[in-house]
C-alpha cells in the first residue's frame, strides 16, 4: 500500500509585487509621477527619486527592453484597480435561462402572474424558458399549448424575441424567449381620409343689370 501524502502546512506563496527593492533589473526606463520621461537611469538612481518625492518605483512591464518603471502610489493605486474591478464584475451579469411553468388551462389570474415573472426575468438580461406541462390525456391537446405560448410572446414582444419557437419535448411544450436587444417598432396603419374642402364664404349671386333696369321701367 502506497504511503499516504503527508499534508502541506506551509502557508502558500503569494505573488508580491515588483516594487522598489523587489526591481532586480540594472538600468530601467523611469515614468515620473506626472508622465515625465526620466529617461534609461540605473536602478539606485531610480529608488532614490522614487524616495526624494515619499512614492514607490513599480514595474509596470517587464518585456520591455529596458524595463519600463513608473513612479508612483502603489497603495493608491492598487486601491484603484480593485475598486474598478469590483465595479466590472457588479456590471457584468451572467445571462441564466428561467423558467416559467404553466398548464394550457391557466387562468388569467396565473397567466398574469406568469408574464410579470417573466417580464422581471426579461428585465434582469435572463433568458426565459415557458414550460406547458401536460398531464394524463392532456397531451391530445398541443395545439391549446402552442397557442398560449404564442399569446405569452405577443402579449410580451416589447421585452422579448421568440429564440426558439413553441415545441413539443416529452410531455412538455417549451418556448425560449430572449431579452430584446432593438426596440419594437410597432407598424401603425394611418387611415387617412380624403376631406374635401368646403366653401364657407358665400358667393354673390351675378344678376342681369339689363332685366332690373327694365322691371324699373315698367314699374315706373
Amino acid at each position: 500500500m502506497p504511503p499516504r501524502p503527508r499534508f502541506d502546512r506551509r502557508a502558500p506563496v503569494r505573488e508580491l509585487p515588483n516594487i522598489n527593492d523587489r526591481i532586480n533589473y540594472p538600468k530601467l526606463r523611469v515614468v515620473d509621477s506626472d508622465g515625465t520621461q526620466l529617461g534609461v537611469i540605473h536602478r539606485e538612481e531610480a529608488l532614490e527619486v522614487a524616495k526624494e518625492r515619499e512614492l514607490d518605483l513599480v514595474l509596470v512591464s517587464e518585456k520591455a527592453d529596458p524595463p519600463v518603471c513608473r513612479i508612483m502610489d502603489y497603495g493608491k493605486y492598487k486601491f484603484e484597480q480593485e475598486k474598478k474591478a469590483k465595479e466590472a464584475k457588479k456590471k457584468s451579469h451572467q445571462t441564466e435561462v428561467k423558467e416559467v411553468k404553466m398548464r394550457y388551462k391557466i387562468d388569467q389570474h396565473d397567466y398574469d402572474v406568469r408574464i410579470g415573472h417573466a417580464t422581471r426575468f426579461l428585465k434582469a438580461g435572463d433568458k426565459v424558458k415557458c414550460t406547458v406541462i401536460f398531464r394524463g390525456r392532456e397531451i391530445q391537446h398541443t395545439s391549446l399549448a402552442e397557442t398560449l405560448l404564442r399569446r405569452m410572446a405577443k402579449d410580451l414582444e416589447e421585452q422579448a424575441e421568440v429564440q426558439q419557437a413553441p415545441k413539443r419535448e416529452g410531455r412538455n411544450m417549451i418556448m425560449f424567449l430572449t431579452p430584446r436587444k432593438t426596440p419594437l417598432i410597432k407598424k401603425e396603419k394611418n387611415g387617412a381620409s380624403t376631406v374635401q374642402a368646403v366653401r364657407t364664404i358665400s358667393t354673390p349671386i351675378r344678376t342681369n343689370s339689363s332685366k332690373v333696369a327694365k322691371k324699373t321701367d315698367s314699374a315706373i
